[in-house]
């Protein structure tokens, strides 16, 4: 199981779209979590979902938890697939909660009631490229199914024949 999720192949392709994907993100879970860039941190998070939307505290939680460490885990490429997902469906809520009565477009002029979702479509965009592909190369996952693919390769008899001819 653990290899059917992780695995991945060297696509760079992949690899972008993980990379940009966690470093967009990042500083959004770092707002919820640790009230960086103008956040609310976790209990100012929490308190604003619970008042605005009737978010529990639970869910709330997991949103930080996919926004941040998800976003963290993206960068490195471990288990990019779930992180991946974990974000697509927080950027898909927030469309469905929030962003999609505003319209489109994001708020650049600062004439709109809020941003639009086109910035969650990008997100969600990139999150089904690594969910479809893995997470590409230079990634803990490639590193981690190649090593196991090895092995797998060597076999217990091949192994102990190596051991013995050494």
């Amino acid at each position: 199981m653990w290899n059917r999720l992780l695995r991945t192949d060297a696509d760079y392709a992949g690899t972008v779209a993980r990379i940009a994907l966690g470093i967009v993100i990042l500083p959004h879970g770092a707002q919820k979590l640790l009230g960086w860039f103008g956040g609310g941190g976790v209990s100012g998070t929490i308190g604003f979902f619970e008042s605005a939307w009737g978010i529990p505290a639970v869910l709330t939680a997991l949103v930080i938890a996919a926004e941040f460490f998800g976003a963290l885990v993206l960068v490195f490429g471990f288990v990019g697939r779930f992180a991946a997902l974990s974000i697509a469906a927080v950027m898909a809520g927030a469309v469905v909660l929030q962003h999609a009565a505003v319209g489109f477009f994001m708020n650049w002029s600062g004439a709109q009631a809020g941003e639009g979702f086109e910035y969650h479509l990008l997100a969600v965009g990139l999150a089904l490229v690594v969910a479809i592909k893995g997470s590409g190369a230079f990634s803990i996952d490639r590193w981690l199914t190649s090593r196991t693919s090895e092995q797998a390769q060597i076999g217990p008899r091949t192994e102990r024949t190596l051991r013995a001819a050494a």
